[in-house]
């Protein structure tokens, strides 16, 4: 790791002290970093430790063991309000507070940059708006928090780390909860910053799909080791489908998707080109049939485009059908 790493984790051990103050390790062993302008994405199943480390790398907590250092200085040197300045969080926490506007909330985000008194600026208001606005809620400044969609609320949160206008984001599992559209526009919102604001973003998510396709780093953190690495790299190197060991998942190093372990029933050959193709193929093996193109299966299946249908040769009859769903039925029967 060279010495303008932002951020690096030398040996960490996190966890927490139980009811009678023992300090209980959750995971250890810890060594990762990140730099200025990456999007990193921290993956782990349930229970792992994934909060209880970004916890500690926000300095809500002591690490147990091992050194988290900012800008080559560790955490634990800072003082609260200078490390407020340099790193902000952003909770799993859903904020419900009567009362309370947006602009209110991304407010507080200025508290660190404020006098004593707290009383925002000119500046301060102008920073607050433009914060708003970049994360898509301009006109939303006098809305209540508790009145807005999930959504809305998350991005409201974002902006409320932009208003404390730092250099690294922490946030955890910021598309928990969200519907599909809105876990991609958050991630796109974090992407952009990253790039257009040099910001090192490190955020925590069970959204596989999403981090592999958008994030430059993973951290990923499995039962016996915690590996950092471009996603691409975690995945040709074997360590990214150590994920899914003990589980029904499997992950498909060719077409870069995520997929149920299936027992295979009997093969099938499949000819055609262009979207019909793909869609058909993934339709087949999700009803547990191998897609070939050898000729010695007992099925042929042709594709065509305009207008779209199937045709299905086998030994005793040949059928037509005009959608995907007629013609798994079908061989679901076979």
């Amino acid at each position: 790791m060279s010495e303008s790493t932002t951020i690096k984790l030398k040996q960490v051990s996190v966890g927490y002290r139980d009811s009678r103050g023992k300090e209980r390790i959750v995971k250890s062993g810890i060594s990762l970093g990140a730099e200025k302008g990456e999007l990193v994405a921290l993956i782990g199943g349930n229970g792992i430790g994934k909060s209880t480390l970004l916890r500690a790398l926000a300095g809500f907590q002591p690490p147990i063991t091992g050194d988290i250092s900012v800008s080559g200085k560790s955490i634990s040197a800072y003082r609260e309000k200078e490390l407020a300045t340099m790193m902000s969080f952003v909770s799993t926490e859903i904020i419900r507070v009567a009362n309370l506007s947006v602009f209110e909330m991304v407010a507080l985000g200025r508290f660190p940059h404020t006098n004593w008194f707290g009383k925002l600026t000119d500046e301060d208001r102008q920073i607050v708006n433009e914060s708003i606005r970049m994360v898509g809620l301009d006109g939303y400044q006098t809305r209540p928090i508790n009145q807005i969609s999930d959504g809305e609320r998350q991005r409201a949160m974002i902006a409320r780390t932009l208003a404390q206008d730092t250099d690294i984001i922490v946030l955890d599992e910021p598309t928990a909860f969200l519907d599909v559209p809105n876990k991609y526009e958050i991630v796109s919102i974090l992407h952009h910053l990253a790039r257009e604001k040099n910001k090192t973003i490190i955020f925590s998510t069970h959204d596989l799909n999403i981090a592999v396709s958008e994030v430059d780093m993973i951290w990923l953190m499995l039962q016996d080791d915690v590996v950092q690495g471009a996603p691409e790299d975690l995945i040709l190197n074997g360590q990214f489908p150590l994920l899914f060991q003990k589980s029904d998942l499997t992950f498909d190093m060719e077409k870069g998707d995520f997929r149920i372990k299936r027992h295979l029933k009997h093969a099938v050959q499949l000819t055609g080109k262009g979207a019909e193709l793909l869609w058909t193929q993934k339709a087949l093996e999700r009803n547990g049939l191998e897609v070939t193109n050898e000729a010695d299966t007992n099925i042929e299946i042709t594709v065509r485009s305009e207008p779209p249908c199937w045709q299905v040769q086998t030994a005793d009859s040949d059928k037509t059908f005009y959608s995907v769903y007629h013609l798994c039925r079908y061989l679901r029967e076979l």
